[in-house]
């Protein structure tokens, strides 16, 4: 891998992560396209997808780091220093137990099937033009059904329990992590930039969970070559992954996620029809 097709990949990541329209599933055809991914090891792509989530991960971080911050330091007040009943902890704190309840499910199916998630499943490309397709019509249904009511305030814990649930199911190929989170924030009466945010928020330990464990196990297979791909590709996503959180949460304000279940629709039938005139390796 190059330095051009590195920074070409980090920008899909960017891009893909935050829209609901799945960066496994761009990164992955791209892969075929560009003839990156090997059928032998395909845990090798899992990785450099997982590390390269770390530059997203980044943008997070920084677009997010006051919210982050209060999170963190209201959590530690109510819970450790200055213990208080849930009930009369702060919005912030609740909010930190959200993300830990929303990340509980993740983290189960992520470790129980890790295998599977590493393998070939996660590049077969029948399966993720059926995932973008399926996701993109939930997606449609949660905007037919979604009463558009809630924000950050008034989350629940079952609410969070909910998203997470989602959040685990991105672990289809395809199926896209801000795509079922988002899908799941709407069915359950969040308004769309609100979906968004706890989306974004809830992304952070996943992210950083299997980024930092994928990086790990990945160093077998990375030479110096490999780590200046990883790294240039690491900085592409970060940069477009903050441009990405910018352009969407402003878009959320005033517009339905309609464009991205046509693009969700368009983009998996055209896969099917690469599929059938082998233009694209199943």
């Amino acid at each position: 891998m190059n330095a051009i097709e590195a920074i070409f990949l980090g920008i899909i990541q960017g891009l893909t992560e935050f829209l609901p329209i799945s960066s496994t599933g761009h990164l992955t055809v791209a892969g075929k396209l560009m003839n990156l991914i090997s059928d032998q090891n395909p845990e090798r792509w899992t990785s450099f997808i997982a590390v390269i989530q770390l530059g997203t991960l980044l943008a997070i971080l920084i677009y997010f780091w006051k919210d982050l911050w209060n999170i963190t330091i209201e959590f530690l007040r109510d819970n450790i220093f200055k213990r208080k009943g849930f009930s009369e902890q702060s919005s912030h704190s609740k909010l930190g137990w959200y993300v830990i309840i929303g990340s509980i499910p993740v983290v189960i199916i992520g470790l129980g099937f890790k295998d599977i998630i590493e393998g070939a499943f996660t590049k077969n490309l029948y399966v993720i033009a059926s995932s973008l397709i399926a996701l993109g019509i939930i997606l449609a249904l949660a905007e037919k059904f979604g009463k558009f009511k809630k924000e950050m305030k008034d989350i629940t814990w079952k609410d969070a329990l909910i998203v997470g649930v989602a959040q685990s199911i991105a672990l289809i190929p395809g199926s896209s992590r801000s795509g079922t989170t988002i899908t799941a924030g709407l069915f359950i009466g969040l308004k769309r930039e609100t979906a968004a945010r706890f989306s974004f928020l809830l992304s952070v330990p996943a992210i950083l969970g299997s980024g930092l464990l994928q990086f790990y196990e990945s160093l077998e297979y990375i030479d110096s070559s490999g780590l200046i791909s990883l790294i240039i590709a690491t900085i592409a996503s970060a940069v477009s992954g903050y441009l990405t959180i910018e352009f969407l949460l402003r878009f959320l304000k005033n517009n339905t996620t309609f464009i991205f279940v046509f693009y969700r629709i368009f983009i998996g039938l055209t896969i099917f029809v690469l599929l059938g005139i082998n233009i694209l390796n199943p």
